[in-house]
């Protein structure tokens, strides 16, 4: 890694990831690779917002119910084919190189800010 790559501390603070709970779960056929539309409730400041994951292959819709998740919610809206996307949701490749969720290992206020 250059230092010209490096992000500032001040970067990392323009970067507002929150955890959700995802509250609904749909299909998404149109989609070019297997994925979710995700509503993720991120409490009364910010509301439920949407998101399309592509985590097809490591959960099933009944798992994904209730988990609370990490998205940046201030990255501009992005258009998925049909669907507006308005939060990142966060996620690593697994050794097959699919996407399991980046969440938290114990309940925490929904709306919250990682620091």
């Amino acid at each position: 890694m250059s230092e010209n790559d490096q992000a500032t501390f001040d970067d990392f603070l323009k970067v507002d990831v929150r955890v959700g709970k995802i509250v609904k779960v749909d299909e998404f056929p149109e989609a070019r690779k297997p994925a979710w539309k995700l509503q993720i409730d991120f409490g009364e400041k910010i509301g439920i917002k949407k998101s399309s994951a592509q985590i097809v292959a490591n959960y099933t819709a009944e798992e994904l119910l209730g988990k609370q998740v990490m998205a940046v919610v201030n990255f501009p809206p992005r258009q998925i084919g049909p669907f507006m996307s308005e939060v990142l949701t966060l996620g690593f490749e697994d050794s097959e190189g699919n996407v399991t969720l980046a969440s938290v290992d114990k309940q925490v206020p929904i709306g919250g800010r990682l620091h």
